[in-house]
């Protein structure tokens, strides 16, 4: 199912596509010298962000990488992570990603498991907590068991890991431009004229192609704002008069949602989360403050951007974007992919028949080729031989008043929920919670213990954390 709009790329199936070697100087650096493309505090334009590629693609080129060689990137969002980013990518390079809130330790075992030549780090110091971006030298330093790649992606990720271990995910630059193309033809994604506000992290699929990539490619400002706080995120939307969109997860739409001092924004057009399904009435809530839309996306690390609803007026539904095969196989999301997107893994579970399997319950309407994303097909559980629905249970919980967010897993034979509340393990909301559950879920659905806490552990793309083992050990 198509959508209309224009596109500054060819319409065709993206695995018949190739992404020309200059690919990046062409459709994201190409452009009036002195328009602005991003800002980062202060604004930065063609000619600036062009100059600050070439000095890093030095940087890189004397620290030995070359066509077809790997570079690990451990920046936080910054200036300096866009111009090492493009550098990799202009110089051939294959750029593997990894978030800067990751430990030492962390990034050690990431450097041994994909084995880059060079890993990128900052001369200065980690950023600080609730800021936007931070201000970033990149160092190269050549390591000395490195590998060239030995595919010919240009993107090589890790997972959230909020459920389990990261999976290694890579993706060729023909892809990239495939899904930016995507994002081309819908009429309601930002456009030349207006600007994006980016909450998500440039590190990951959402920030980075949806986000950073995407404004490049249609000349569009990008903005991330100093502070990620409410008032931050209310100010630098109010900074500018330009028609704005913001970008980010449905945790980023709570807070704005919630604001209580928010000032007129005549300028914000919508706002559109992706990465977790949104919490009944969220959408409603969000439309009531500001008037505007909360459009909802759907996406995988692996694939991007797959369906969207842009105009808030589907939900719980969501349009395939162009050229996007989505087909439901015994409650299952299957997507059309020509290749696996895991690098060096042969799991039949996950790709086969090419087909990607994305483990994520869902229907597809046979007469509109609507899809609704039902939340993660492994949330089906057996209690006393009944089925019980974790995703039902869950979206029960965030539903009450009392609750602003809810995460449910099933250990040990039982259900366990954890809840952040706006006044955490008080007796009177939690009394108050289990006469809702009473009133809501039968007796064999309701979880065997509560656990109220001020907030739920995210992972660094904002998702909740689903291991029962980090949630664990948030609880008092």
């Amino acid at each position: 199912m198509a959508l209309t709009g224009s596109s500054s790329l060819p319409a065709q199936p993206y695995e018949a596509a190739e992404a020309p070697h200059d690919w990046v100087d062409r459709y994201l650096l190409a452009g009036p010298a002195d328009q602005e493309c991003l800002r980062f505090g202060a604004p930065v334009d063609r000619a600036a962000l062009r100059a600050l590629v070439a000095e890093q693609a030095a940087r890189l080129t004397a620290a030995g990488l070359r066509r077809g060689g790997t570079a690990a990137l451990r920046l936080a969002p910054s200036l300096g992570y866009v111009a090492a980013l493009l550098a990799c990518w202009q110089l051939g390079a294959q750029a593997v990603l990894l978030d800067h809130r990751l430990t030492d330790r962390e990034v050690a075992l990431a450097v041994e498991r994909l084995a880059p030549e060079v890993l990128v780090g900052s001369a200065h110091g980690p950023a600080a907590a609730l800021r936007g971006f931070a201000e970033t030298d990149p160092v190269p330093v050549a390591l000395p068991n490195g590998r060239p790649a030995a595919t010919g992606h240009a993107l090589v990720q890790l997972s959230s890991g909020s459920t389990g271990p990261a999976k290694v995910i890579a993706r060729t630059a023909a892809d990239l431009l495939r899904e930016l193309d995507c994002y081309a033809r819908l009429e309601a994604f930002p456009k030349a004229g207006g600007r994006v506000v980016l909450l998500s992290s440039v590190v990951h699929v959402l920030g980075l192609v949806g986000g950073l990539l995407n404004s490049l490619y249609a000349r569009v400002p990008l903005t991330v704002p100093a502070r990620m706080t409410t008032a931050g995120i209310l100010a630098t939307i109010a900074a500018d008069d330009r028609p704005t969109t913001v970008i980010g997860v449905p945790f980023h739409a709570e807070l704005l949602a919630g604001a209580t001092d928010a000032p007129p924004l005549p300028q914000l057009r919508r706002m559109i989360v992706a990465g977790e399904l949104v919490r009944p009435g969220l959408p409603a809530a969000f439309a009531d403050r500001y008037g505007v839309p909360l459009g909802t996306m759907y996406g995988m690390t692996e694939l991007g951007v797959i369906a969207t609803d842009l105009d808030g007026a589907l939900h719980p539904e969501a349009v395939p974007v162009h050229g996007m095969d989505v087909r439901e196989d015994g409650g299952e999301l299957h997507i059309a992919t020509p290749v696996s997107p895991y690098p060096g893994l042969t799991d039949p579970t996950r790709w086969s028949d090419g087909r990607l399997h994305t483990r994520d319950a869902g229907r597809v309407d046979p007469a509109t080729g609507r899809i609704t994303v039902l939340g993660r097909r492994d949330s089906q559980v057996s209690i006393g031989g009944l089925k019980v629905d974790l995703n039902e249970v869950e979206h029960t919980l965030a539903a009450l008043p009392e609750v602003r967010e809810a995460v449910v897993v099933f250990v040990d034979g039982a259900i366990e929920a954890y809840l952040a509340t706006e006044s955490a393990g008080t007796a009177d909301r939690a009394d108050a919670v289990r006469e809702a559950l009473t009133r809501e879920l039968a007796a064999f659905k309701r979880p065997r213990q509560l656990t109220f806490l001020p907030a739920l552990p995210r992972t660094a793309t904002g998702k909740l954390v689903r291991d029962t083992a980090a949630l664990r050990a948030a609880a008092p």
